[in-house]
């Protein structure tokens, strides 16, 4: 209240000096105005004397002055009126707000006020669920002592009556739930692989022999020598030469063994590396059709034969890769194709070998509509390790890999290279088709061929390794290697073990035989019952 009384006072004060300092301005004005009147008046008079214009004016001056100052009084007091009439409203707004603003506060202090009683009634409310909830609780650990005590006098009891201990028993137990899970593990598998294998041998077939029937090429031999036919047995003498230097030159220039026996008007070259041979069979055709055969000459039709091989091997690897339809292979992997021309494996031509692979492949990948351009650059460089296998160290799978990732070429194609015979995992579909088409180029009648040792040897370690497995009472080789029959004790490997027997035998084969094309494990279980009649 005091504040406000201030405030009143503070604001008279303010309203006389406004008033003070309109007069001074109001008396300002009417001295301006009564100096240019009386200057006005002394240029316009034309009579009377100066004291008498002086006092005329004088007198009119001060009943202006007069008029003036009444004006102004009344200008002051409209004026004052005015600000307490502002002051009084403003006054009168003021207080409006204090008191809505009280009003709020008040409401806002009940409002806390019941939030506080009903804070104080969770409270009680919380705490007596707590102390419901530890009394729940005591009983409950009473119980499960209770349960517990008695839980262990069950069992101790069943121990005495089953004659075994907890441990033996949940063995037992864990044991007969393991084999029931096993034989239904077993009997799903076998049904889904059976239903799966039903779909998928029926679509791969007709995939497989669309391929096959779209793709045929020629058998070849596997050889390690070649023959040189002699226009007459006088060639062989010259062949030899004066101590035998001019067949040491042609030895030392091809690297390639010559064997002058009695066979009649043939030399045979001798050698492991297909492209040397091949250069001494050509350098030795010319020297007997030229007839001019010495240790300078050989090494200059050595050297000659060399430069033309080279362009050979490039021609032929150009004409693989237009054959397949493939571009943008570095050059120096299309020699190395060429070079697979002289290269064979198992009698079979590594170049044509790879060139059917590629068109398979490629077949395949059609059918199925994936990459084509992928699984024939795949099919196509997945032996290209064979090219240099004779002068690096290493498997041709590994040569392949170093040389696929030297000359840049994509991931999936080396994951063709590394899984064509299973040593990874195919990472692409395009890999497992390269696998198939693979399988399938050496698996064909007369399109490979191995020596008679090997052969009795490999269908030896094939019974062996198969035989080596628990419960297998007999094991045969049949059909030239390509299948195992595997004959089983049936009181010991039941018809779910004799699936599981069969991938496990088949595992090992893959890991420590080397074979072409693929191996059938056929398990057989027979259970045969003899009873006499007497």
């Amino acid at each position: 209240m005091v504040n406000y009384i201030n405030s009143l006072l503070l604001m008279n004060d303010a309203v006389w000096v406004g008033i003070a300092a309109a007069c001074v301005v109001v008396f300002t004005v009417v001295g301006f105005i009564i100096g240019r009147v009386i200057s006005d008046r002394m240029r316009n008079a034309k009579v009377g004397t100066v004291e008498t214009v002086v006092a005329k004016m004088k007198e009119e001056a001060e009943q202006e002055c007069k008029a003036i100052k009444k004006e102004a009084i009344l200008e002051a007091k409209e004026q004052e009126i005015k600000l307490r009439n502002d002051f009084e409203r403003d006054t009168r707004e003021k207080k409006a707000e204090l008191q809505k603003a009280e009003q709020r506060i008040n409401q806002k202090e009940e409002l806390l006020n019941k939030r506080d009683s009903n804070l104080l009634k969770q409270k009680e409310e919380l705490e007596q669920q707590k102390k419901d909830l530890d009394r729940r609780v005591s009983s409950i650990q009473a119980k499960q002592e209770k349960i517990d005590q008695q839980y262990e006098m069950v069992v101790a009891k069943l121990e005495e009556i089953s004659g075994l201990s907890k441990e033996e028993a949940k063995k037992q137990l864990s044991d007969a739930i393991l084999d029931d899970a096993r034989k239904d593990v077993a009997m799903q598998v076998r049904s889904m692989e059976q239903e799966a294998k039903d779909e998928a041998d029926k679509k791969a077939k007709d995939i497989i022999s669309l391929a096959i029937q779209k793709c045929c090429t020629d058998h070849a031999s596997e050889i390690t020598v070649s023959v040189v036919p002699l226009p007459s047995e006088d060639m062989k003498a010259r062949i030899i030469g004066r101590e035998g230097r001019n067949i040491r030159a042609i030895e030392n220039a091809t690297g390639i063994e010559l064997i002058i026996d009695d066979t009649p008007e043939v030399v045979i070259l001798s050698g492991f590396d297909p492209v040397r041979r091949e250069v001494a069979r050509l350098s030795l055709e010319k020297l007997i059709a030229d007839g001019r055969i010495h240790p300078a000459r050989i090494e200059e039709t050595v050297e000659k034969v060399k430069k033309e091989l080279d362009v050979q091997i490039k021609e032929a690897g150009e004409a693989a890769m237009f054959e397949v339809g493939l571009f943008g292979i570095h050059p120096e992997l299309i020699k190395l194709l060429g070079r697979l021309k002289f290269r064979t494996s198992y009698g079979q031509n590594v170049l044509q070998h790879s060139l059917e692979v590629a068109h398979l492949a490629g077949l395949m990948a059609a059918e199925l509509g994936v990459d084509v351009n992928l699984a024939k650059r795949g099919g196509l460089l997945h032996d290209i390790g064979k090219a240099v296998d004779f002068e690096v160290e290493g498997t041709h799978i590994q040569i392949g890999v170093d040389l696929a990732k030297k000359y840049k070429e994509s991931k999936n194609v080396i994951n063709c290279i590394q899984a064509h015979h299973g040593d990874v995992e195919p990472k692409c579909i395009e890999a497992v088709l390269v696998q198939a088409a693979d399988a399938i180029s050496g698996a064909r009648p007369g399109a490979r061929r191995e020596t008679s040792t090997n052969y009795v040897k490999r269908l030896e370690q094939l019974e062996t390794i198969s035989a080596g497995f628990k419960g297998v009472e007999k094991a045969y080789a049949i059909q030239a290697g390509r299948e195992v029959r595997v004959m089983v004790k049936p009181e010991q490997i039941d018809d779910n073990q004799a699936m599981f027997l069969a991938k496990d035998i088949a595992k090992k084969i893959e890991s420590e035989l080397e074979y072409p094309g693929q191996i059938k494990v056929n398990v057989i279980r027979e259970w045969r019952c003899v009873e006499y009649a007497k």
